[in-house]
């Protein structure tokens, strides 16, 4: 019986190496580089995948919460550097690392770089959209910077050909890859500026982040946003995107495509200039028609055939006209006559001496209400008016010991102070 309670369940012995492992400092937040199989993205978007490299290999699980971070897709065969913890999964009784941050093994510097530059390019303005100029319809000259050997220069000098033979092209050769790459572009942008070029081609084809960062320089970025030619990007394949791109007037997403972009075609031009001059000569027979059906109606207008009773009809209105000012002249000194009569026997003209007379006598009849009316005449019969601050005082309660008074009599003024007050 003692023997048998030595025996550990299945769920024990696991749930003792969990908490091992859960305890572990060393094993809390591991760093490991690999290369991912079997890898599953699961519906509710969590990542299971193996994680191995040439000897062993170890289970993995990247929860959504941190998945949605990624700025890559994880992919099959794909070599990573993951930063997660280990520990035991009961169920399976299954190690595995518990991933929380991931990128790209080798391009993960480069990616982060990546990112930085693009932010400080962006917050130095060479992203804005009022820096970008905008690219001629039909360019006379265009002008190419790339390698002088491989597909790109060949699909964007096809293309042209193909679309718009006549316009000229000026290959400026230079370095797209390698540590040097990025002076030889810089120096042959400077370059393309001296000649007399419509719009400026810079780009390669398709490779990895390390063939494609000379297009990711800052020297770079600062010499397409400087040209004062307009420029289109055009690196890498469709799914690349470089800083070159944001900058950039107009970002392709392939050279071949950039050369679509440059060119019109020529098809579509014969066939808008055509569609133009059949516009135009219907234009030309539509407005000659109108003018003709115009010059007829003028032929037979009534003025041109009955010219003389246009005249009759202007005469007889100017005889109207004539009659109706003398009219108005007539009325006018028939009325001012009239008032010169009523003038003539008015009452002022036949009797002036009696308006005179009437006008005297009310004059003397408002002088003698106005001398009745005349303070004066009160302060001649011993009454005086009282002021204070040049106000008469009708009400003793307006006064106060030690006011200034004046008193007004008929025949001066005597300053007073106010030494009591009585009222009634």
């Amino acid at each position: 019986m003692e023997k048998i309670n030595k025996y550990l369940s299945i769920t024990a012995i696991t749930r003792y190496l969990k908490y091992k492992f859960d305890n572990d400092d060393h094993l809390q937040n591991v760093y490991l580089k690999g290369e991912i199989s079997n890898f599953k993205s699961h519906s509710r978007g969590h990542l299971y995948f193996t994680l191995k490299d040439e000897t062993s290999r170890i289970s993995a699980i990247m929860f959504v919460s941190n998945a949605s971070k990624l700025v890559f897709t994880p992919e099959e065969g794909m070599k990573v550097l993951v930063q997660g913890k280990i520990s035991v999964y009961e169920p399976t009784g299954n190690y595995q690392i518990y991933v929380e941050e991931m990128q790209e093994d080798g391009v993960g510097n480069l990616y982060i770089a990546f990112e930085q530059l693009k932010l400080k390019l962006e917050k130095d303005g060479l992203f804005d959209v009022a820096h970008k100029k905008p690219l001629p319809k039909i360019p006379n000259k265009i002008g190419i910077i790339t390698a002088p050997t491989g597909a790109a220069i060949k699909d964007i000098l096809s293309t042209i050909k193909r679309r718009f033979p006549i316009c000229e092209t000026i290959l400026f050769p230079s370095l797209v890859q390698g540590a040097e790459a990025h002076h030889d572009i810089v120096k042959q942008i400077k370059k393309a500026q001296e000649f007399d070029i419509d719009l400026l081609i810079i780009g390669r084809g398709g490779g990895s982040i390390e063939d494609l960062w000379p297009f990711n320089e800052e020297s770079v970025a600062r010499a397409i946003y400087e040209c004062t030619i307009p420029t289109i990007s055009a690196v890498g394949h469709e799914v690349d995107y470089t800083i070159s791109d944001f900058v950039a007037d107009v970002r392709a997403a392939t050279p071949t495509g950039a050369a679509e972009i440059a060119v019109p075609n020529m098809i579509d031009l014969l066939s808008y200039i055509d569609n133009l001059k059949i516009r135009a000569n219907q234009t030309i027979i539509n407005k000659i028609e109108h003018l003709k059906l115009k010059l007829h109606k003028l032929k037979d207008s009534y003025i041109l055939k009955n010219p003389l009773n246009i005249y009759q009809v202007k005469e007889q209105l100017l005889d109207s006209l004539i009659d109706k000012v003398n009219a108005i002249m007539i009325n006018y000194i028939d009325k001012r006559k009239d008032y010169l009569n009523h003038l003539k026997t008015s009452y002022i003209l036949d009797n002036p001496q009696k308006l005179f007379e009437k006008k005297s006598n009310n004059l003397s009849k408002y002088i003698e209400k106005l001398e009745v009316l005349n303070p004066l005449n009160t302060l001649k019969r011993g009454y005086t008016i009282i002021k204070k601050n040049n106000k008469a005082i009708e009400d003793i309660r307006k006064l106060s010991i030690n006011d200034n008074i004046n008193i007004m009599f008929k025949n001066g003024i005597a300053n007073a102070n106010i030494l009591d007050i009585k009222e009634n």
